[in-house]
């Protein structure tokens, strides 16, 4: 029988040869239930699912096969084998193969707290019978489960905790855990002073909530449950985003984030169907391991209720477990039978105890069922009608275990029922909704709500100054053996910051950065290929070509500037741009940066964009200001890289709760990003970039341009008199029509660019076309088709302006694709805009 390798024996050459085979037949036999172990362990409570399967080699008869069986064939199964370090896994060995001792204290306190778990559903249910909570009932367990994750990270130097969780037991969770009174998450049924939240709010089991948690020897945990919506794992990246973030608070200065790892615990609560169906997941496993995300492991948990909505385990995911996603990654898979709580408070030690000590993901597999339907207004009985005959007669878990230590628990049963009766009592008063959540004090001086000009700030800066900028991140150490290409564009750099040649995007966009990192704006900038540029236009990374060494020039300005970071994301939307949408949240300080490789692929990330991004204000109360780059312009390449798809940002935009802007010149760009952080106002900003007019003359600016004072979010025709006719267009369009007027030397056409497109502009563009009285005809003109770009959102904010005067749009054709794949028919459509544009026909 062969050996796992690391997993030999240790021998001496005192060990007679017949010692040293039963010690290699113990290894071997130990070896076989280290694998296979749990496929015989005892996880259903029900036993309908999970049955126990005969291992790929049978082991033999006898005393040490029992001893293995005990250990792992009980009422845990572990999967770690599959781990390639031989330390961890010596280690998980060491600790399963042990007895386990009990520990009275901890079993009266798991008893409390399993009383709480049941009593505080089932006052619900006689209360607010019919209204949808999402029960823990079936898997109360976790509760004590939390605590003795909680309980044992104390001592190991946690100080606050980030964690997500699906809607089965949160509002358990948030008054059992979290510390939230029962009184307060009753309100939330009661649904008082409705008009408080019309258009806005969130369903009880979405929001979010805050408190702290106190071990018994008196050691604190600062808890943040986080909001999020029914797209279940969407909430993942987020939540690990946010505890990057907290963890980077600590670790201002810190190179490896090794303190702030330890002192800041990211937990994510998974249900079994969704951890194994919903792909995002899938990207995050891999994200949290890389450099630039990692948190220093996470602890997973699922509560496996081995159904999911209707759906049976084979219907929800195509092997043993809802958890062999995560055998992807080398990280232990604990599954416990949720009936046992002292297996189950051994496994929630354990898995504190590897996090801290190894800084990887741990998942624990918490296997139980669910007492009543999805939602307690389902029948489960049409659906699962043999499972739900058994679980109608299956006593509570805490009668279970009560019955187990040998005790009565009709005292505190009656005791804490009645606390959360009074405390339902107290809810059915309240005229208020309660918050469930503080936000941290590092959010005091930021605001959101609607837009005021006192918001605004000066962003403009002296030459000089621009000019010291660039020699600051253009500046490689000595010995550094650069590419002569990009050698050759920061000597080219360097001409711009002397007045000698005219700024491109790439050098706007640093110089930008450089500035704030010397002000203490943190900036951190993330995407697929960001730190040289999808377009070669950026290069905020030097790499030696000898020996491949990196340098950021804009990380080694100044001993006291702030921290820069720029990384090449994997090749992911969803969770990259959730993470980073996270960590937003809890930096409101720094410049919080989310590059598409093309504007287009942003719709991986559309739920990201939907429920967070556009949404988590209205929704939640909370704030962020996220900034999506996304690289947008029609030069002919295909449906894929044209379009960043505007008409879906405009039409999530209300009540001023994102920014749309597509700055047309490299000084814009470094105004737009240098207001963002600046002001006090925080919003998400979606930026729509150039691809080819990064580097094009006509979207090139001055030093002097960058000395103005604020960004113009409406840029007026100043270079024409009386003109017949006024072209209003963004972006890329706008210096193609320019570039046309100086061809055709036709100056009876003004053309003004709309650098805002959300929150609207309104005064400004109606002061920069009364600006040109005489001009009858005012044109809209897009390159998207007719069904997208800003066209059906702009026309009529147009129409409010232009009184008497004729509106009319150029545009493509309405089209299903965004763009043509034919590099000749886009030279035609484009050829045709234009001409329509200046009122001829097209030739």
């Amino acid at each position: 029988m062969a050996t796992t390798p690391g997993t030999e024996p240790q021998t001496s050459p005192e060990i007679s040869r017949p010692e040293q085979e039963r010690e290699q037949n113990r290894e071997d036999i130990f070896n076989l239930f280290r694998t296979w172990g749990h496929l015989q362990a005892t996880l259903d409570p029900l036993g309908q699912f999970l049955p126990p399967e005969p291992f790929p080699i049978a082991p033999p008869e006898g005393e040490v096969t029992a001893e293995a069986r005990r250990f792992y064939c009980g009422n845990i199964g572990a999967e770690f084998m599959h781990i390639g370090n031989m330390e961890r896994r010596q280690w998980l060995q060491s600790q399963m193969e042990q007895v386990p001792t009990a520990d009275p204290a901890r079993q009266a306190r798991n008893l409390t707290q399993l009383i709480k778990a049941e009593l505080f559903e089932q006052v619900i249910q006689s209360r607010y019978l019919g209204t949808k909570r999402f029960s823990l009932e079936g898997l109360t367990v976790l509760i004590p489960f939390l605590d003795a994750i909680f309980e044992s990270s104390a001592p190991l130097g946690v100080e606050s905790s980030v964690f997500a969780m699906s809607h089965r037991g949160r509002l358990n969770v948030m008054t059992n855990t979290v510390g939230r009174s029962a009184s307060d998450v009753f309100a939330k049924f009661e649904d008082v002073n409705p008009r408080s939240v019309l258009g806005g709010g969130d369903v009880k089991y979405h929001v979010g909530a805050t408190g702290t948690y106190t071990s018994p020897e008196g050691r604190q945990i600062n808890l943040h449950l986080a909001s999020n919506p029914s797209h279940l794992e969407a909430v993942d990246p987020v939540a690990l985003g946010r505890a990057r973030a907290k963890q980077m608070r600590l670790d201002i200065y810190a190179a490896d984030n090794s303190f702030g790892k330890d002192k800041v615990l990211p937990m994510i609560i998974h249900g079994d169907a969704a951890f194994a169906g919903q792909g995002i997941f899938a990207e995050l496993l891999v994200l949290a391991a890389l450099p630039g995300y990692e948190v220093g492991g996470t602890i997973h948990v699922i509560v496996n209720n081995l159904l999911g909505f209707t759906a049976l385990p084979e219907e929800s995911n195509a092997s043993r477990y809802a958890s062999d996603l995560a055998k992807r990654l080398p990280i232990p898979i604990f599954h416990v039978n949720a009936e046992d709580p002292d297996a189950v408070i051994r496994v929630a030690t354990l898995a504190a105890e590897y996090r801290h000590k190894f800084h990887s993901d741990i998942v624990i597999d918490l296997v139980g069922y669910r007492r009543h339907g999805h939602s307690e207004v389902d029948d489960p009985t049409v659906t699962q009608p043999r499972r739900y005959a058994a679980i109608k007669d299956h006593p509570v878990l805490y009668n279970i275990y009560a019955k187990q230590l040998g005790v009565d628990p009709s005292a505190e049963v009656a005791a804490l029922q009645q606390h959360f009766l009074d405390d339902q009592k107290t809810a059915s008063h309240a005229e208020h909704k309660p918050r469930l959540a503080e936000l941290p004090k590092y959010w005091a001086p930021y605001r959101g709500g609607d837009f005021e000009t006192s918001y605004e700030v000066t962003t403009g800066l002296p030459a000089d100054r621009i000019a010291e900028l660039v020699h600051l991140s253009t500046q490689a150490p000595e010995g550094f053996h650069v590419h002569p290409k990009v050698k050759k564009l920061f000597e080219q750099r360097l001409e711009m910051g002397a007045g000698k040649r005219p700024f491109d995007y790439g050098m706007a966009e640093l110089v930008a950065y450089a500035s704030l990192l010397l002000k203490g704006f943190p900036v951190r900038l993330s995407g697929q290929d960001s730190q040289r540029g999808t377009f070669n236009q950026r290069h905020a990374v030097m790499i030696d070509i000898e020996t491949e060494q990196r340098w950021a020039p804009l990380a080694h300005m100044a001993p006291d500037q702030a921290r820069f970071e720029v990384y090449n994301s994997m090749l992911s939307e969803a969770a990259v741009l959730g993470f980073d949408y996270g960590y937003s949240r809890d930096y409101p300080e720094a410049l919080v940066l989310w590059e598409a490789q093309f504007g287009d692929f942003a719709n991986g990330a559309q739920i990201i964009i939907d429920q967070f991004i556009s949404a988590s204000e209205s929704k939640w109360g909370l704030l962020s200001g996220i900034v999506m780059l996304l690289p947008h312009g029609y030069e002919g390449q295909g449906p894929e890289h044209s379009s960043a798809r505007i008409e879906r940002f405009l039409q999530l935009a209300a009540h001023d709760n994102i920014q749309i802007n597509q700055p047309s010149t490299a000084a814009q760009y470094f105004h737009l990003l240098r207001r963002q952080v600046m002001r006090l106002w925080r919003k998400p900003l979606i930026v729509f970039t150039p691809k080819s007019m990064l580097r094009h003359p006509d979207a090139s600016s001055t030093l002097a341009d960058f000395a103005a004072p604020h960004y113009l979010e409406v840029l007026p025709d100043n270079s024409v008199k009386d003109p017949r006719r006024l072209l209003l267009c963004s972006g890329k369009i706008g210096h193609n029509l320019r570039v046309e007027r100086e061809k055709r030397k036709d100056m009876s056409v003004g053309i003004i660019f709309i650098e805002q497109l959300y929150p609207f502009p309104a005064a400004e563009v109606q002061e920069a076309i009364d600006q040109h009285a005489s001009a009858q005809e005012i044109v809209w003109v897009q390159e998207e088709p007719a069904n997208m770009g800003a066209h059906t959102y702009i026309m009529p904010l147009l129409k409010t302006l232009t009184g008497n005067r004729a509106l009319t749009a150029v545009k493509r054709s309405a089209s299903a694709s965004p763009a043509t794949g034919s590099a000749k028919a886009h030279e035609l459509e484009e050829k045709t805009l234009i001409d329509l544009a200046f009122g001829t026909l097209p030739r």
